[in-house]
């Protein structure tokens, strides 16, 4: 048995089994296509449908290559999050890791503060589909859609795990059938099949593929991080998946090559018919696009379609956060009774504690309608590639304590430790210039003081868990 010499890997004699059996209780109905569905549901949403419109701002047609580094980076989480959670399947995921492998204040800051920025993420994605709504409602204030939305979500996320993923899993595949389908069109606009030719003059137009430069491809990587966010959302189905050890890392594989596909493919179309001086920051490009081609009714279709991927994304995400909060909860980091699940499975307290960004967004969009979504994606942003930080980190750790140990790992990044040490340096390199990208300057004035406070309290519940261990 390897247990004693797991035991010795991991901080304060801790066995793996002991706190990942702090999570039992969650029903394990989720199929590897559903978790996909899930993983493509939280993903493809307003970074793809609305803040792309930032990133073509910043880098031009050049966004092209924002968007394939943004990917680059992406794999090297995806290989590390995939090992892990193929070992210890688990809702709380990466953040149970880094209790496992790093220290139990990894876990404690590395859950919390990502249970603020999702819930930060799920409020912006309801101002966004508000945003949305006004195509069609222009004189509808904004906060009642976001009423009626926060409302219908948090009924969503209190339903049975399995009706919670088939839900999920046809309200993703109307942004799947939706972006193949546009896919093919602007393919057929661009070389004119059917349609006049439109070519590729858009390209170079304009002050050529690089009006930017090279500093304009690295601010609009910022954006393509914060467009491939939510893959990590996929490991923390591992808790409620069947079979997670194969299709959690199954999963992780189809959404990310569905992302790659979608986002290189959809914005080489964008930039493609549209010159990318025209994008505005207030409506999508993907509706931009059909209506500047003047085909009847399809700027309203995809309207719709990006209306529900910004809510389906708004729902897997708040169906994440619970599941932090959960795990939190269950650690003893949290109120007990956010730790606590119903008849079915569901982390119903969780739930309702995590829909506090929907709060806020409405507050928000009542006094600051015209600046909501992007303070709020400024706010949530630090919390995405701290994360990711984190799962690089812990994943060098992990394979270091199974090296030790010596035990087999089922193995998806490439031997050594160079894939993520790659992904640490560029994800530094994108968290620090977000100080340069409009609006995006308070991730760094917040991200620091967040984590000093996340620290501070660390070290009271640490005191106060000393003083009283059976309490």
């Amino acid at each position: 048995m390897n247990e004693p010499e797991q035991k010795a890997e991991l901080p304060g004699n801790i066995a793996s089994d002991e706190i990942l059996d702090r999570e039992a209780g969650l029903h394990r109905s989720l199929t590897s296509w559903q978790v996909a569905m899930i993983g493509l549901g939280s993903t493809v949403g307003t970074g793809l449908f609305l803040g792309s419109a930032l990133s073509v701002k910043l880098a031009g047609p050049a966004v092209l290559v924002s968007f394939l580094l943004g990917a680059t980076v992406a794999v090297t989480v995806m290989w590390a999050l995939a090992e892990m959670a193929a070992e210890h399947p688990a809702a709380g995921s990466f953040g149970l890791y880094a209790e496992m492998y790093i220290h139990p204040w990894a876990g404690f800051a590395i859950r919390y503060t990502y249970w603020l920025c999702l819930v930060f993420v799920v409020g912006s994605e309801v101002v966004a589909a508000s945003i949305y709504c006004k195509y069609w409602w222009p004189a509808v204030p904004s906060w009642m859609w976001i009423a009626a939305f926060s409302l219908a979500l948090l009924y969503v996320n209190t339903i049975s795990i399995r009706s919670f993923g088939v839900f999920e899993y046809w309200f993703a595949m109307i942004k799947v059938v939706t972006i193949v389908a546009f896919l093919i069109l602007g393919a057929a606009l661009l070389f004119g099949v059917g349609f006049p030719r439109i070519g590729g003059a858009n390209y170079t137009a304009h002050g050529g593929f690089f009006p930017n430069g090279l500093s304009g491809v690295g601010l609009g990587m910022t954006m393509a991080i914060f467009s491939f966010l939510g893959l990590e959302i996929v490991g923390s189905t591992a808790g409620e998946a069947a079979n997670p050890s194969v299709a959690v890392p199954r999963a992780l594989r189809r959404t990310l090559s569905f992302l790659v596909l979608f986002y290189l493919g959809g914005l080489a179309i964008v930039v493609g018919i549209v010159p990318w001086t025209e994008l505005e920051l207030g409506e999508s490009p993907f509706v931009r696009v059909f209506r500047s081609v003047g085909i009847p009714g399809a700027g309203n279709v995809m309207n719709f379609v990006v209306l529900t991927a910004a809510l389906s994304s708004a729902m897997c995400n708040l169906y994440f956060t619970a599941r932090l909060l959960f795990s939190l909860a269950r650690g003893g980091y949290a109120p007990a009774p956010l730790g606590k699940l119903s008849k079915r499975g569901i982390p119903v307290a969780a739930v309702m504690a995590s829909g506090v960004g929907l709060l806020i967004a409405f507050f928000l969009s009542h006094f600051f309608e015209a600046t909501a979504f992007v303070f709020m994606i400024g706010v949530a942003f630090f919390g995405g590639p701290f994360v990711w930080i984190m799962i690089l980190f812990t994943h060098l750790a992990f394979r270091r304590a199974h090296q030790r140990a010596g035990k087999s790992i089922l193995r998806f990044a490439p031997p050594g430790p160079w894939s993520s040490l790659f992904g640490l340096v560029a994800l530094v390199a994108v968290l620090i210039s977000t100080w340069w990208v409009p609006g995006f300057r308070i991730t760094m004035k917040a991200g620091p003081a967040w984590l000093l406070i996340m620290t501070i309290c660390y070290l009271i519940w640490t005191r106060v868990h000393r003083e009283t261990p059976n309490t």
